[in-house]
């Protein structure tokens, strides 16, 4: 089962976002990541395995963002790689996802008329896309 948290803090979040993912690590998974805000810029780091992996990339590459979110997956949908890794991110929005969108393949063809194409082999993509899309979507800072 995944695992997914969110934080909203004074203070940059991105270690207590691990932290909470750790506190989740019984339910097992095979990839995790975080995103945060910070300027109304979205910051994204993922990673395939183990937490571990997950912080190492962390300690190179800090997020500052006050807040954020994130997850720890078992693959459904693309496999178990950095890619596919949540959460999965547009320039206006980041997002994760436990369950399974049934008509994905659906929802990215009609997103590819309009020049949207996927980047990953998952279904939840699809969601980031498709709010990207829409008209009156914008970036919150």
């Amino acid at each position: 089962m995944c695992g997914i948290v969110g934080i909203v803090g004074n203070g940059p979040v991105a270690d207590r976002l691990v932290d909470a993912l750790r506190r989740l690590e019984y339910r097992g998974y095979d990839s995790a990541g975080i995103a945060t805000l910070d300027g109304g810029a979205i910051g994204r780091l993922r990673a395939e395995g183990k937490l571990g992996n997950l912080s190492q990339k962390l300690a190179g590459a800090p997020l500052l963002g006050r807040i954020g979110i994130g997850h720890t997956r078992w693959a459904t949908h693309g496999a178990p790689t950095e890619q596919n890794a949540h959460p999965h991110a547009t320039e206006r929005v980041a997002i994760v996802h436990n369950g399974i969108i049934e008509n994905f393949r659906q929802l990215l063809e009609n997103l590819a008329k309009d020049g949207y194409t996927p980047t990953t082999q998952t279904d939840t993509e699809s969601v980031a896309l498709w709010v990207t899309r829409e008209p009156g979507s914008r970036r919150y800072a």
